[in-house]
């Protein structure tokens, strides 16, 4: 059976070490624009005490791929309800 590109940017994320922050984003019902959510991700973790490191980190992982590596990307980061 033949991976979708979720999939595929699911499993090179999944390569690489946890980084769970414990930080939970509500995503639902807003915009699913890239940068929006990169912004809300990014303000919560600001929001919760995250090294400015960390975020930076985030955001350059978040923008190194495409839309669906940014999701999985995220989701690596915080808890996405």
């Amino acid at each position: 059976m033949p991976q979708t590109k979720q999939t595929q940017a699911i499993k090179r994320v999944r390569a690489t070490q946890p980084k769970q922050t414990g930080v939970c984003v509500k995503l639902t019902d807003y915009d699913g624009n890239a940068f929006s959510i990169m912004g809300r991700v990014s303000a919560a973790m600001r929001r919760d005490g995250i090294p400015r490191e960390t975020i930076l980190e985030y955001q350059a992982e978040a923008t190194s791929g495409d839309y669906d590596h940014l999701l999985a990307v995220t989701m690596m980061y915080v808890e996405v309800s």
